[in-house]
This record gives C-alpha cells, sequence and structure tokens, in this order.
C-alpha cells in the first residue's frame, strides 16, 4: 500500500500535469453512490428518524470534543459502548428501515423517496386562507356535533402515515372537510392529513397515545390526536363528536375546549411565517430615513 503511495507521489511531483486514469465504469459508479446516498438522506428527511439522527450527531460531536481535549474516560465508555449503540440504533429506526424496505419491493421507489418543501413564495408553510377554512369547518362540524381529525403536517413530514389512508389532492376548503367526515359517508373514519394548502390523504391511521394522565372520558379519536404529536411536530385538531368541543394536539399536549381565536392563533403560529425579511427590513429603514431628511428640509 505504501509502494503504491509513493509511486502516485512521485508521478504528480515528475508530471506537472498528471490526471488519474478513471475509466467509464468508475463514474458510473460515482454517479451511482452519490445518488443512493441523495436519496438516503432525502427518506431520513422525510421520517422521524431525521431528529433522531441530529440527537446521533450531537452525541458523535460530543465524542470528537472529547478526543480533542484527551478525555480518556469518556473515550473508553463511547468505545464499549459502540456495540450496544449499534444495536440501539437498528431498534430505534426499525419501521423506518421495515418502510424503506418496503419501498425498494415498490416501483414508485423513486418518486416517493424524493419530497419537495411545501412552502409558498411567503415562506410559509401554508396561507391565510387554509387557516381559515380549517377554523371555519372545525367549529361547524362542532355546532353539529361532528367528529373530525384534523392533522397539520409540519417539519417532520407524515408520509407512513398517509400511506395508511386513501390519497387525496384538493385545496383546503370547510366544505370539503365538512363533506369529508359527514356521517355515513365513506371517508369520515380516520384522519385527514394536510400539507401545505392541500389535503393529501383521509381515513388514515394514527398512533394511539399511552399517556395515562389523559382523561378516561376522552376516546380514541383524542388519543389518536395525542399520539401523532408525540411522534411528530404536527398540529392536530380534534372535534368531539359526543361534546362537539374543539382541542389541540400538539407536541404531546391536549389543549382541550379552545375558541376559533385560540384555535386560529395555533395554527398561524405552525404556519411559520417570517414577519420582516432582513433585506426588505434595511430596505424599510433605509426609505423612512430618507422620508424623514424630506421633512427636515
Amino acid at each position: 500500500m505504501n509502494t503504491v503511495l509513493t509511486q502516485v507521489l512521485k508521478r504528480f511531483v515528475s508530471e506537472s500535469w498528471y490526471f488519474p486514469q478513471i475509466r467509464v465504469v468508475d463514474a458510473v459508479e460515482i454517479l451511482i453512490i452519490t445518488f443512493l446516498f441523495y436519496q438516503i438522506i432525502l427518506w431520513i428527511k422525510n421520517t422521524k428518524a431525521w431528529m433522531l439522527l441530529r440527537g446521533i450527531l450531537v452525541v458523535a460531536l460530543f465524542i470528537l470534543v472529547a478526543a480533542f481535549f484527551k478525555m480518556y474516560t469518556i473515550l473508553w465508555i463511547a468505545q464499549n459502548s459502540l456495540p450496544v449503540m449499534a444495536t440501539a440504533v437498528v431498534i430505534i429506526f426499525q419501521p423506518e428501515l421495515r418502510r424503506a424496505l418496503e419501498k425498494l419491493g415498490e416501483k414508485q421507489f423513486v418518486p416517493n423517496m424524493v419530497a419537495l418543501d411545501k412552502r409558498g413564495k411567503d415562506n410559509v408553510r401554508f396561507s391565510q386562507k387554509t387557516i381559515d377554512g380549517i377554523v371555519e369547518a372545525s367549529f361547524a362540524m362542532g355546532a353539529v356535533k361532528t367528529g373530525a381529525l384534523i392533522v397539520v403536517e409540519q417539519a417532520i413530514m407524515l408520509t407512513e402515515y398517509e400511506s395508511t389512508g386513501i390519497a387525496l389532492d384538493c385545496i383546503v376548503s370547510p366544505q370539503i372537510l365538512i363533506n369529508i367526515f359527514e356521517h355515513n359517508t365513506p371517508l369520515h373514519d380516520g384522519a385527514v392529513i394536510v400539507r401545505g394548502n392541500r389535503i393529501v390523504a383521509a381515513t388514515c391511521y394514527l398512533p394511539l397515545s399511552d399517556n395515562m394522565e389523559l382523561s378516561k372520558q376522552l376516546g380514541t379519536r383524542h388519543r389518536a390526536g395525542v399520539g401523532i404529536s408525540e411522534v411528530t411536530d404536527s398540529v392536530t385538531i380534534i372535534v368531539s363528536e359526543e361534546t362537539g368541543q374543539v382541542s389541540v394536539a400538539q407536541n404531546g399536549r391536549l389543549l382541550r375546549n379552545i375558541s376559533s381565536s385560540q384555535l386560529r392563533e395555533v395554527l398561524e403560529k405552525a404556519q411559520n411565517k417570517k414577519i420582516v425579511d432582513n433585506n426588505k427590513l434595511r430596505q424599510l429603514l433605509k426609505g423612512r430615513v430618507k422620508h424623514e431628511e424630506k421633512n427636515r428640509k
């Protein structure tokens, strides 16, 4: 190995214009590996494994810092924990790995792996019209005690839960939401998933929460809403079929019997809207200064 490296270095030194021999097969191999890495990164980003991966990267960074400062005890613990950590990673990522292997057997593997950022021109996840539609539909259904479960996607994509339901592709509107959850209709049972300004799936199955602190009065619909909020960063709106009350589940917490203004406030926070961009702020301040100078003159 050292002999080969020495010969290569000599050739680089002796020849000013040296290019290593690259075959067509090598170029194809590089392209394949690059494509695979790109698809793996997109797959990780589209599942809750993205948050777990970020945690693993933080641990790896901590170990690098320990190695830099020669913290031998921490390095010894990390070295002896590697086999256990490798097994733990496989167990933690088991649902995602199983889903990825299932996708390998499907014809639409590549299209399903590729996901686009659903933000609009104003850098928001969904428009004000979508917020108005969800709020109006929720309280209209609450008034007549029609049960509903609406999941609004945020950073963590809900692809695996979307696949459990019936695929849709329609703009969010109060009329469509009310019609979906109407009694005795084919799509009324299960959850609706909203991505951006569109309804992407209905009759979706959600994981139930194991939180023992939840009231015994709450049914499966509320436990499913809290359950999806525990494993993702989504905002879930629940309309009770018994009382007509509107509740919101987020980050594993349930806000019960909220008003329309409170629901609107929660959705506007989830909208992740930038108030003023830095460049626009500078232009605004420059314009204000010029305006003040003109008034002084």
